[in-house]
């Protein structure tokens, strides 16, 4: 019994040392993520992205704090996160500078087991058509097929047969807004993280399907009917014996690329059932597609005006959608505030209260600084990108306010043009807090009027409505598609081609990665 006793003893220490001693998977952590319009004449530089680098990268994601169990589970060797806020065409110079420092880097630490893309999905780069199936190629030929990749994105992102072939899994958001943001990213490490450490490696199928859908944010919010409905189908179809992730990506509307189409994508073991779960959820959304509205009320700037001025809810909120600078818009389209300049009712400051975020200006913000608070100032803002609609317009009113510190917008001011608050930027920046406000001395919760350069609203902003409209107008990101004169994407696509024929929507199978050929 004794001699029992030892043998099990030293049994028992033996496995709990081996245990003890196997070495904790490798990974990597890159990324670059923008949603660039080619409809814009903005040019993306190198200075918008902000990067983090090395440790720096794990400040990005919450469940990667030194002490947190996903921080136990593996060696990381985080490389460079870019993020940049929505915006024109990425110049070739800046995609090459981040794309290079990412696969140095990448290069210092090899072998990896495992590597986390997280990307949004729809930048666009002069000379490219597509950047993250060019950006996942070249980080394979660094790291070698042996390395599962884990791709994370956008639903507003485009999945080409590139980027899908080098992912080994590949997951997006599954609610606009994307409040499901952290989560996803989370989902998209977890599963890596499981494939390896459970030795079930890379997926036995990917099943990739284009669906000839192309439509815009506004119109495929989560909120409601039919997006709803929609991506509530997806979770169930990840939880079935044989798949390990389902994704739908609305894709991106305002590049003109040929991969700017819809995307459903499952990966897993069984063939079967992630064949049946991809063409499940394909048909579920060509099925709806005629279902697909604005999130709310759409008018023109002067109808949206009227009702505003008309509305007993305050505040009443206006999305500029044409200029939303989170959608790829430039952001300093002058042409909402000219027309409300040109206003009667706001020409008083004993007029209805309208607060407007945001136009850039930095010469006027300099003049704003040297004058300072309750004193006037005049000068010029906007339309230094974009021109198209109107010319930059001429402010000449009373500084309520300066902030310097932005992280986006550096210097901030406050100009008040009869009921008019101005919100002029050293540098664009979008406008979705409260914080945002009130930092600046103005209340949105009380103010008669808020015009925001945005599409469907962010949380706080919809918590604060009164009442809401969706403003058609001009600029970058304009959402009558119709209006954008597409030239390069793939025909027929809906709904800019009302009555073509049934596509085929069943599956095309991508090889794994260690067998894909670009």
């Amino acid at each position: 019994m004794k001699n029992l006793f030892v043998f099990a003893f030293l049994f028992f220490a033996l496995f709990s040392c081996s245990e003890k001693e196997k070495p904790l998977p490798r990974i990597a952590i890159a990324g670059i993520a923008i949603e660039s319009s080619t409809f814009s004449p903005a040019v993306t530089e190198e200075s918008a992205f902000k990067a983090r680098v090395r440790e720096e990268v794990f400040t990005y994601y919450p469940f990667m704090n030194a002490d947190s169990s996903t921080r136990a589970r593996a060696q990381w060797f985080p490389t460079l996160r870019g993020h940049a806020i929505p915006g024109g065409i990425v110049n070739k110079e800046a995609y090459e500078s981040l794309l290079g420092k990412t696969l140095d880097m990448l290069k210092q630490n090899l072998p990896y087991d495992g590597l986390f893309l997280d990307i949004h999905g729809a930048m666009s780069v002069v000379g490219l058509d597509d950047p993250e199936g060019d950006m996942i190629a070249r980080i394979r030929e660094v790291v070698g097929s042996k390395t599962i990749i884990s791709t994370s994105m956008d639903l507003h992102g485009n999945v080409s047969e590139r980027l899908a072939g080098h992912s080994d899994l590949i997951t997006c958001y599954r609610m606009a807004p994307h409040e499901d943001a952290i989560e996803s990213k989370k989902r998209a490490l977890a599963n890596l993280l499981d494939r390896i450490e459970s030795g079930k490696g890379k997926p036995k199928y990917k099943a990739w399907i284009p669906v000839p859908i192309l439509l815009p944010g506004e119109k495929t919010s989560t909120r409601i009917e039919p997006g709803k409905g929609l991506y509530a189908k997806v979770d169930p179809e990840t939880k079935k014996e044989g798949v390990i992730d389902a994704a739908i990506w609305i894709g991106y509307a305002w590049a003109d690329e040929p991969r700017n189409h819809a995307v459903v994508m499952v990966t897993g073991d069984d063939e079967k059932q992630v064949k049946e779960s991809a063409e499940y959820l394909a048909k579920s959304f060509w099925d709806v597609r005629n279902q697909f509205e604005f999130v709310a009320p759409v008018a023109y700037l002067d109808e949206s005006i009227e009702m505003a001025l008309k509305s007993e809810k305050k505040p009443f909120v206006i999305s500029d959608m044409g200029d939303n600078p989170t959608a790829g818009g430039a952001g300093d389209v002058t042409w909402t505030l000219t027309e409300l300049l040109k206003r009667p009712e706001f020409k008083s400051e004993t007029g209805p209260e309208l607060i407007y975020a945001s136009i850039p200006g930095p010469d006027l913000v300099a003049k704003a600084k040297t004058a300072g608070i309750g004193n006037r100032v005049e000068g010029l803002a906007g339309a230094m990108v974009d021109n198209r609609f109107a010319p930059p317009v001429l402010l000449n009113g009373k500084v309520l306010a300066i902030k310097d510190g932005d992280q986006d917008a550096k210097t901030e001011v406050v100009v008040q043009v009869g009921s008019l608050k101005i919100i002029v930027t050293e540098k664009r920046k979008p406008y979705h807090y409260v914080k945002d406000f009130t930092e600046l001395g103005l209340d949105p919760t009380k103010t008669d009027v808020l015009v925001v350069k945005i599409g469907y609203l962010v949380p706080e902003l919809y918590d604060l409505r009164g009442d809401w409209i969706m403003a058609l107008t001009p600029g970058g990101v304009d959402q009558d598609l119709e209006r954008l004169g597409y030239k390069r994407i793939k025909r027929p696509m809906f709904p800019l081609d009302k009555d073509m024929p049934e596509p085929d929507i069943s599956v095309r199978w991508i090889p794994s990665s260690s067998d894909f050929k670009d």
